[in-house]
C-alpha cells in the first residue's frame, strides 16, 4: 500500500509541516500512519500490587507487555478489551495510550507532596499522579468544562482515590486560591491533537495551521496562570500529544525568555515512527529557589473565574455532627479501615473527607476555606450521603476499602461466577452458605477487588452499585 495512498485524509499543509520538522525521516513518520495503532493499560499500583491473583489474570488475559519508559505500563491486545472487563469496573487499571504515560513518570511526585494537574479530564495523568502519591499527601485535580469534570471525578472514584480534590475552575481563578503552592504542577496543555490522528477522525477534520496558533495561544495563557502557583524550586511538566514546533519548543522558547525564573530539566518527544506509541511531548521545568516573587508581576491573571457549588462546604459542628455519626455506622461495618489524614466537611447531606498532606497544603487549603467560591465536583473521599440521620455510604468508599480489612462484612466473587455479572447488572444476589448469615451494609468484591456496597437481609443483598455504572 503506498504512502501516498495511506495519508490521502491527511490536510496537504500538515503533511508538509511534517516533512519540514523530518526532513530525514518525514516519509517514516507518515508511513507510520499506515500502521496499527497501540493500546496501554496502567496498572493501578494500590491494588495491582495487593491482588496477585487479579494481577495474573490479567496479564495472561490481555496479554500484556511491558512499556518500557513506564514501570506501571502494559500494551494489551486489542482483541481482548480489558476496558469491558471487570477488573476496570474495580479500578485495577486505567485505559492509557502508551506513550502518554511518559509525563508523570517526567514529572516525578513523590507521597507527601501538594500537587496539581491543571487540565487534567479525563484522569489519566491525575490517576497516575495519585498512584505515585500512594495516598499521601494532596492533589487538585482541575477541569473547566462540567462533563469531561464530572468525568474526571468517576476515574478518581473508580480507582479509590482518596487525597483528590477535583476543582472545576478557569486557572486564574485557582491563581488568587493557590499562590506559590504546589511542589509540583501537572500541564497536559489542550493541543491540536495530532497524536490523536491514527485513532480519531475528528482530530484530523480539526486541524488547520489556524487551530494550531489558536490552541498555541491557549496553552500560553494557562501557562501564565501556571506559574503563579508554583513554589520556589517546584517543578512543572508540560506535556502534549501534537508534534508540530509551534506548540511544543516553541511554546518552551518563549516561556524561558519570559520567566528567566525557570530552567528547563528535562525535554523529550516520543514518536511513532520510532517507539510504539501514538506520540508524545514532555518539557520538565523548574522555579529557581528566591525567584517566584516577581512571576506574579510578569504574569497576565487578570481574568478570574466566579463559579460556586450549590451549598458550600463547611467544617463546622454540622459537619462534625455527621462525621460521628458515620464513625459509629464504619466501626459496625467497616471496621478495619483506616481513613488518611483529613477532616470532615459538608456539602448539603453530603460527608467528604478533605485530605490533607505536607505544611504547605494544609495552609493552603485553611481547613476547607480554601475552596469557598470554587466549584467542587468532588471535595476528596465521598463518605456517605446523610439522609434524616440515616448512613447510606458512598460507592467511592467502597472503592476506596480493602476487602481485607473488612472480611467480617464483605463477599467475593470469582470474576468467572455469573454473581459477580448480575451485580454489576444491578441485580438482587441470593446470599448462599457462610454469606447467607450477613446482616446489614456489605462490601462486595471481584476477585478480592472492591466493586460496591449491597445490602444484606433475609438471606438476601440488595444491590446499591450505583445506576449509572450498571451494565
Amino acid at each position: 500500500m503506498s504512502l501516498e495512498k495511506t495519508n490521502y485524509s491527511l490536510p496537504q499543509a500538515y503533511i508538509e509541516q511534517m516533512k519540514q520538522m523530518l526532513p530525514k525521516d518525514g516519509d517514516a513518520f507518515l508511513q507510520s500512519y499506515t500502521e496499527p495503532r497501540t493500546f496501554g493499560l496502567r496498572a493501578n499500583p494500590v491494588k495491582w500490587l495487593t491482588h496477585p491473583d487479579a494481577r495474573s489474570r490479567s496479564e495472561k488475559l490481555f496479554q500484556l507487555r511491558p512499556v518500557p519508559w513506564c514501570e506501571e505500563g502494559y500494551y494489551y491486545e486489542e482483541s481482548s478489551r480489558p476496558g469491558k472487563h471487570p477488573y476496570h469496573a474495580a479500578g485495577l487499571y486505567y485505559i492509557q495510550e502508551p506513550s502518554a504515560m511518559s509525563a508523570v513518570v517526567l514529572l516525578d511526585p513523590q507521597p507527601g507532596e501538594f500537587i496539581l494537574d491543571l487540565a487534567a479530564a479525563p484522569g489519566g495523568k491525575s490517576t497516575h499522579i495519585a498512584g505515585r502519591m500512594r495516598g499521601e499527601g494532596v492533589l487538585i485535580s482541575n477541569e473547566i468544562h462540567p462533563q469531561r469534570a464530572k468525568i474526571l471525578a468517576e476515574n478518581i472514584e473508580r480507582m479509590g482515590i482518596p487525597n483528590t480534590i477535583v476543582t472545576q475552575s478557569d486557572p486564574h481563578a485557582l491563581v488568587v486560591k493557590f499562590p506559590q503552592a504546589f511542589d509540583r504542577i501537572m500541564l497536559d496543555a489542550p493541543c491540536s491533537g495530532e497524536g490523536m490522528f491514527r485513532k480519531d477522525n475528528d482530530a484530523i477534520k480539526e486541524w488547520s495551521p489556524e487551530h494550531v496558533a489558536m490552541c498555541a495561544a491557549r496553552q500560553w495563557d494557562i501557562i501564565q496562570a501556571a506559574v503563579t502557583m508554583l513554589k520556589p524550586g517546584g517543578t512543572i511538566a508540560y506535556s502534549t500529544c501534537t508534534f508540530n514546533h509551534q506548540e511544543n519548543e516553541g511554546i518552551i522558547e518563549k516561556w524561558l525568555q519570559h520567566y528567566d525564573q525557570f530552567k528547563l530539566i528535562r525535554m523529550e518527544r516520543i514518536w511513532p515512527h520510532h517507539s510504539e506509541g501514538e506520540g508524545h511531548f514532555v518539557a520538565v521545568l523548574q522555579l529557581q529557589e528566591g525567584d517566584s516573587e516577581s512571576i506574579a508581576s510578569t504574569s497576565s491573571t487578570s481574568r478570574r473565574g466566579k463559579t460556586t457549588r450549590k451549598g458550600g462546604g463547611t467544617r463546622s459542628n454540622e459537619a462534625q455532627t455527621a462525621f460521628t455519626q458515620f464513625e459509629a455506622w464504619m466501626k459496625e461495618f467497616l471496621p478495619g479501615i483506616h481513613l488518611p489524614q483529613g477532616m470532615p466537611l459538608l456539602f448539603g447531606e453530603e460527608l467528604y473527607w478533605l485530605p490533607q498532606g505536607n505544611e504547605s497544603a494544609v495552609q493552603a487549603l485553611r481547613s476547607g476555606e480554601t475552596l469557598q467560591g470554587l466549584r467542587i465536583p468532588r471535595a476528596g473521599l465521598h463518605l456517605a450521603h446523610i439522609r434524616k440521620n440515616r448512613i447510606e455510604p458512598a460507592h467511592a468508599l467502597a472503592m476506596f476499602c480493602s476487602s481485607s480489612e473488612v472480611a467480617a462484612q464483605s463477599i467475593s466473587y470469582d470474576v468467572e461466577d455469573p454473581a459477580a455479572e448480575a451485580y454489576l447488572r444491578g441485580e438482587a444476589l441470593l446470599l448462599e452458605g457462610e454469606n447467607a448469615n450477613l446482616k446489614g451494609w456489605t462490601l462486595v468484591a471481584i476477585d478480592g477487588l472492591p466493586i460496591g456496597f449491597g445490602k444484606a437481609s433475609g438471606g438476601q443483598l440488595k444491590n446499591h452499585y450505583p445506576k449509572g455504572l450498571r451494565k
